[in-house]
């Protein structure tokens, strides 16, 4: 087995194995707390320029398949496990996780003391970092320091080059007996891509609309000539203060003239689009254990995360919005609507995948939402 390293900006050194492609590779990294979907999040393009740590010992054993993957090819930079099962154990498994990151040319690593490295992430944030499986660690750590991604806009990355229409419904087993109301018929909605991911695509057809994607940079013009009843803004990687002001121009004014509603990165655009701050978290959300607290019900959902940045609370309420859901760890802002205008977003991720499904129902509340506004 090849040797392999993991170095940190503060210093700090990881060695292990090799699994994936042999070679270097440099992110910012971060820690999942999901205990399985290494797939999905491995196909997360909101991943895109960061290093995966999972926290759960175990990756791999259960393969991976030809039907959960929630983009075209992995987006991740790196990924680091403590043990890479070397066999999978599943009747939908068409390769081990090792053969996999192999085919995309994912440098990883693996047998290394993930719990001190996420116990390091914790107290200090989000690292720069880089894996190598050769032996120049200088070289390494200089790439490691010369790596930004703050302030980046890394949705050109991600981003469909074409609109395109989508039409897949949700992946059901045979025994799931998993009901989504129909609320909408022969509605259309327009999908802004910062990184969408497929899953997401599922449950708005789920739900009833008619489903157009277009790229990230599109312009008001660009979106009305599909004559769209409502638009929805992705989820996608990096810094959203990245994106260039023209283009936060051009989603207020698309977002002002359409019932609209985003999720995750679509969430922190809405955001800027109406002029509110957005921060970077110390070391963000990422995983499928999240509790986040409705504020109209007081229900309690448990949710799938993946984000680095957030919008702030403060400047939310100024700007004329209502905030509609709380992150019970941290008190920090998981959703939000507009006072007057149809536009609701959330910092979660609703259509899971990896993670519960507690509140697949706020694609029904959009609908319903178009419904009315229609």
């Amino acid at each position: 087995m090849k040797r392999a390293i993991l170095v940190l900006e503060t210093g700090d050194v990881f060695e292990g194995i090799s699994i994936g492609k042999d070679g270097t590779t440099v992110g910012e990294v971060v820690f999942n707390t999901a205990m399985s979907g290494y797939q999905e999040i491995l196909t997360d393009p909101s991943y895109k320029g960061q290093i995966v740590n999972m926290t759960y010992t175990q990756i791999g054993n259960y393969g991976l398949n030809d039907e959960d993957n929630e983009s075209d090819r992995p987006f991740v930079e790196g990924f680091v496990v403590k043990e890479a099962s070397v066999i999978h154990s599943n009747f939908r498994a068409k390769e081990t996780l090792n053969e996999y990151l192999k085919r995309h040319s994912i440098v990883g690593i693996a047998e290394i003391d993930t719990r001190k490295l996420t116990k390091l992430l914790r107290v200090k944030g989000s690292l720069r970092g880089g894996i190598t499986t050769e032996d120049n660690i200088d070289s390494l750590k200089k790439a490691v320091e010369n790596f930004e991604i703050v302030n980046r806009d890394l949705v050109q990355f991600v981003s469909t080059k074409e609109p395109y229409e989508f039409n897949d419904g949700l992946f059901r087993f045979g025994f799931e007996n998993r009901k989504i109301k129909k609320v909408l018929s022969s509605k259309r909605v327009v999908v802004l891509d910062f990184g969408v991911k497929r899953n997401i695509l599922r449950y708005l057809i789920e739900v009833g609309f008619d489903v157009v994607v277009l790229p990230a940079y599109s312009t008001y013009n660009d979106v009305a000539s599909f004559n769209p009843d409502a638009v929805f803004l992705s989820n996608g990687p990096g810094d959203p203060r990245g994106i260039d002001s023209k283009w936060i121009e051009e989603y207020r004014k698309i977002i002002t003239n359409y019932p609209s509603f985003g999720i995750c990165f679509g969430h922190q655009i809405i955001a800027r689009a109406f002029g509110v701050d957005v921060y970077k978290m110390k070391f963000g959300h990422h995983g499928g254990n999240h509790p986040v607290k409705e504020i109209e019900s007081d229900n309690i959902f448990v949710t799938a995360q993946n984000h680095n940045y957030a919008a702030d609370e403060k400047s939310l309420l100024e700007k004329g919005f209502k905030i509609t859901y709380k992150n019970l760890n941290d008190g920090s802002v998981e959703g939000m609507m507009h006072k007057e205008l149809p536009v609701m977003s959330v910092q979660f991720h609703p259509e899971a995948s990896p993670g519960p499904h507690d509140a697949e129902g706020i694609f029904e509340n959009f609908a319903t939402m178009v419904k009315e506004n229609c």
